[in-house]
C-alpha cells in the first residue's frame, strides 16, 4: 500500500498471508515509486501483520530472486531519496529484506521483532550495501555474527548494538514513526536536506 499526504511518503508492505515475502514485481514497484518520489519530504516504511518482511518469496528465491541486482537497486533508490526516512518494523525483519531498513535513516521496531539474515546458511552473498551499512551501524563482529554465524538477533540485543534506534510497543508504532518525521515534515526543504547531508558527513 502506498500513501502520499502532505509530503509524508508512506510505503507498506501487504502481503500478510506470506509474512510479506518479496517479489520482484513488488522490488520493482518500490524502486519506481523511490525514484519518482522526487516530492517526498519523509518516507515511513512499515509492514501489514506480525512481520515486517521474511524477505525473498521462496519461489521466486529459487528462480533467481535471491541473487538480483533489484535488491541492491531498492536500497539504493532508498538511500538516495533525499528526506527523512524512517524504517517502522512492525515485526522480524529477514534476508535481503534487511536492506530497505539499513537505507533507512532510522529504524524503530516493536518489542517481538528479530533480525535475521541467513545468507551463509543459503550460500548467497549479502548486498554489497547491507554488509557496509551494517557494519557502520554496529562494526565489524557484529555484522560477522548476524551475516557469518546466522544469529537471529532480538529487538532488544538490535538496540543495545545500535542496528534499532528505538523499542516502541506494537499500537504506538506509526504514532511513533509519524512523530519521528514530523519535524522535518514542517521545516524548509532545504533546510532538512542540509541537516541530513551534515548528519551523514
Amino acid at each position: 500500500m502506498i500513501r502520499i499526504s502532505r509530503g509524508l511518503l508512506t510505503l507498506r508492505l501487504n502481503r500478510p498471508e506470506k509474512a510479506n515475502a518479496l517479489t520482484p514485481e513488488m522490488l520493482a514497484q518500490m524502486i519506481e515509486i523511490l525514484r519518482t518520489a522526487t516530492e517526498a519530504r519523509a518516507l515511513i516504511l512499515t509492514g501489514t501483520g506480525k512481520v515486517f518482511s521474511a524477505g525473498a518469496d521462496l519461489d521466486a528465491a529459487k528462480a533467481g530472486l535471491a541473487t538480483s541486482p533489484l535488491w541492491e537497486e531498492l536500497s539504493g533508490a532508498l538511500a538516495a531519496l533525499a528526506c527523512l526516512k524512517v524504517a517502522a518494523l512492525n515485526g522480524t525483519l529477514a534476508g535481503g529484506a534487511n536492506g530497505m531498513a539499513l537505507a533507512c535513516d532510522l529504524r524503530i521496531a516493536v518489542p517481538t521483532a528479530k533480525v535475521f539474515y541467513p545468507v551463509m546458511q543459503l550460500g548467497y552473498l549479502p548486498q554489497p550495501s547491507d554488509a557496509m551499512r551494517m557494519r557502520a551501524l554496529v562494526g565489524p563482529a557484529r555484522t560477522k555474527l548476524i551475516l557469518a554465524a546466522g544469529q537471529k538477533i532480538t529487538a532488544e540485543e538490535a538496540y543495545g548494538f545500535g542496528l534499532i534506534d528505538r523499542i516502541v510497543a506494537p499500537e504506538e508504532l506509526m504514532a511513533e514513526a509519524e512523530a519521528l518525521v514530523a519535524p522535518a515534515l514542517a521545516a524548509e526543504p532545504d533546510v532538512a536536506r542540509a541537516i541530513l547531508r551534515a548528519a551523514d558527513a
